[in-house]
């Protein structure tokens, strides 16, 4: 027993590896476990170790991720604010300083992969505490794979939102749901929820971390999720007056020169409360002063909102010159959403026809700036509804006119005179011939038989049946069925993303890409059906659903038009490379190839000799 130890330095090495597994763990909040942990890789604005002075807003969402009074927390962030990083390092907190079991969800499975090997991956390989206790790829001590990855004490298992047996069979303590508002709801109930469930049994140790920007209001789960929670705000104090301020997009001014054009380079922000400006400096110093202020007592939901405006990596004039990009293409709504963090008000989707009856212009002929012209029809029970549009460059449009023609559908004298406006030849202002490139017709009505004879007959012509599908994110145009007794081809038309369209073109007010036009011909009745729908939210079966709904009996100017646009889709035309070959070409007299039919070969009989006339 009193033989000396042949190798002393290992034994010592040894003995003070077991020293430190004994040795209680130092109390850290995970912003403290963090910052010496957590290293930024290379392709961000900052790599190296993460240091929230940059960020200081992060510190209390994260750490309220260890506080025993908080069961969830809800984070309606916009971008360029570190949501995602956050959401990382409390997953780092718990893998390796207090080891737990916890469960991921992303959209889908491509955003799963993505945030993987962009956010997740590169975290654990640049921390050294990370990578010693996530067990190794293709290892026999744990698992580390695309559905989870194992640690002493726990692990970290994977889901999104489209796949339900993803979430099923499995529990943890902490749940983590990543940009909730792009989550497709299931048979069973909204993937939050089901997953939460998951985390039932653990009591007070459950808790939940849901983050997203918003999109739509009324259908938005993040802006719900944050109402329902103490709804903090950041606050910095003015570096004037010293007032405690919340950062509003209606306080960032900026000028313009002496032609109205927009200077973003000039952007700042005026207080609100003394009117004095704050530069991008101040603002950063301000930002380590600043603090949460809560709306509403805390119930242990803490509910966070922070726009765009706060981070310390956008200057002002960066934000403005987004805003005005947004503005120009006519996309506002990813603004609001993503930089703003607030959700987009339906009610402005409901158009005053009455503003759109001031737009009217003379046409006496077809406008030369309009490169084709596309036709949609709508069939009712006594008549046929015809809108004949044109369209220029970057889809600027012209309603050149809105015809009823009376008659009984089923019989051919309609569709005859319906002829006489399809096939025509019509005549630009400077006298160029142009005719209509694409028709759509409506098949949806009693008179659907009649529709696909018509369509048939005419599909050389690119006259095509269609019928309308409703529902948020279907495409405006698909490829055809011939499932039907006429084996016509029937085109579905996701009638909601089209209007949407429409709605969206009809709030252009500058003459150019996007915008409407309309023809002084058009009666005040065309304008009350273009504007006869709104978009409401409604619950069915419990879910929300967003949809049209009439305001109006009569809207078959809007249908017509959104019949027209389908036409435009479905061929796939690229209208400017047409403009520019117009340019040198200067008509459009020949837009859709008619093929010569096939000549028939005359019947001859069959006079080999068979079982009937081989007696002879």
């Amino acid at each position: 027993m009193s033989e000396d130890y042949s190798n002393p330095e290992g034994f010592k090495r040894v003995w003070s590896k077991a020293i430190e597994y004994l040795r209680p763990p130092r109390d850290y909040t995970p912003a403290e476990w963090a910052e010496e942990n957590v290293k930024i890789s290379l392709g961000n604005a900052i790599p190296g170790p993460i240091r929230f002075d940059n960020a200081p807003y992060q510190v209390e969402p994260i750490n309220m991720m260890a506080d025993p009074s908080v069961e969830r927390v809800t984070l309606q962030w916009g971008a360029q604010t570190g949501k995602t990083q956050l959401l990382n390092c409390v997953m780092g907190y718990y893998i390796h300083h207090n080891p737990v079991s916890q469960m991921m969800m992303q959209p889908s499975q491509g955003d799963l992969h993505t945030w993987l090997e962009t956010k997740f991956n590169p975290m654990v390989d640049s921390s050294e505490v990370l990578k010693e206790v996530i067990a190794k790829p293709r290892s026999r001590e744990g698992v580390n794979n695309q559905q989870m990855k194992s640690y002493p004490g726990g692990f970290l298992m994977f889901s999104w939102s489209g796949s339900p047996r993803t979430m099923r069979g499995r529990s943890a303590p902490i749940i983590y749901c990543d940009e909730v508002d792009g989550y497709e709801y299931t048979a069973e109930g909204h993937p939050v929820s089901l997953l939460w469930q998951r985390a039932a049994t653990f009591g007070d140790q459950r808790k939940l971390l849901v983050t997203s920007t918003p999109t739509r209001k009324g259908s938005s789960f993040v802006e719900s999720s944050f109402l329902n929670g103490d709804q903090r705000r950041f606050h910095i104090p003015c570096p004037h007056c010293h007032e405690e301020i919340e950062l509003k997009w209606s306080n960032v001014m900026w000028d313009k020169n002496n032609q109205g054009e927009h200077l973003p380079e000039t952007a700042r922000y005026v207080c609100q409360e003394c009117g004095c400006e704050i530069d991008d400096g101040q603002k950063r110093v301000a930002l380590r002063q600043g603090r949460w202020i809560a709306s509403k007592p805390f119930t242990g939901h803490a509910s966070y909102h922070l726009s765009e405006l706060y981070s310390a990596f956008r200057r002002w004039r960066d934000i403005v010159r987004s805003f005005l990009e947004k503005k120009a293409t006519n996309d506002l709504q990813s603004f609001v959403n993503v930089s703003l963090a607030e959700t987009w008000e339906e009610d402005g989707e409901r158009i005053d026809e009455h503003g759109l009856a001031e737009r009217r212009e003379p046409m006496e002929a077809i406008p030369d700036d309009v490169a084709t012209l596309f036709a949609g029809v709508d069939v009712q029970d006594n008549r046929l509804e015809m809108t004949l549009v044109g369209m220029g460059r970057g889809e600027e449009l012209w309603v050149y006119k809105h015809l009823t023609m009376y008659g009984d559908p089923s019989t051919p004298q309609l569709w005859t005179a319906l002829d006489s406006q399809l096939f025509h030849q019509y005549t630009t202002e400077s006298g160029r011939k142009i005719a209509i490139r694409a028709t759509a017709i409506d098949s949806g009505g009693h008179f659907t038989n009649s529709v696909y004879a018509y369509c048939k007959k005419n599909a050389h012509k690119r006259v095509f049946a269609i019928k309308g599908m409703g529902g948020e994110g279907k495409p405006i145009s698909s490829r055809p069925s011939r499932n039907n007794v006429a084996k016509c081809p029937l085109f579905s038309i996701g009638v909601d993303t089209a209007k949407d369209l429409i709605f969206a073109r009809l709030r252009v007010e500058e003459q150019g890409e996007g915008y409407i036009h309309f023809s002084e011909d058009l009666d005040d009745e065309y304008f009350r059906q273009l504007t006869a729908e709104k978009v409401v939210t409604r619950y069915h079966k419990g879910f929300k659903r967003r949809m049209y709904e009439k305001i109006r009996p009569r809207n078959e100017a809007l249908d017509c038009l959104v019949y027209a646009y389908a036409a435009y889709a479905i061929i796939g035309l690229n209208v400017n490379a047409l403009a520019d070959r117009l340019d040198e070409k200067g008509d459009d007299t020949a837009p859709v190839e008619t093929k010569p039919k096939p000549k028939q070969r005359p019947f001859v009989p069959n006079t080999g000799k068979n079982f009937v006339n081989s007696w002879r």
